[in-house]
């Protein structure tokens, strides 16, 4: 758990969770560079369109909620992970 918390890109991942975190993360990171080659990725690993709904909202869920702290000067409580060294 340990290798996902701090780079996915180094966990022994299977193919479809790797697709899925490269989806969110460029959502995330340039959502403007977005384009249907990207829901077809998620296709061909195997999600269906409700599946990929589901995580196109979580990752724009968490994208709403960590700018909405941020620009009000919440502190968030550490996530599991956050305090080991």
């Amino acid at each position: 758990m340990s290798q996902l918390s701090h780079d996915y890109r180094t966990a022994k991942l299977s193919p479809t969770d790797r697709a899925m975190l490269d989806y969110a993360v460029k959502l995330t990171r340039e959502p403007q560079a977005m384009s249907p080659s990207d829901v077809e990725t998620l296709r061909s690993a195997g999600f269906d369109d409700t599946a990929i709904l589901d995580i196109a909202q979580v990752t724009a869920y968490f994208a709403f909620v960590n700018r909405l702290a941020d620009g009000l000067g919440v502190e968030l409580e550490p996530y599991w992970g956050e305090d080991e060294p």
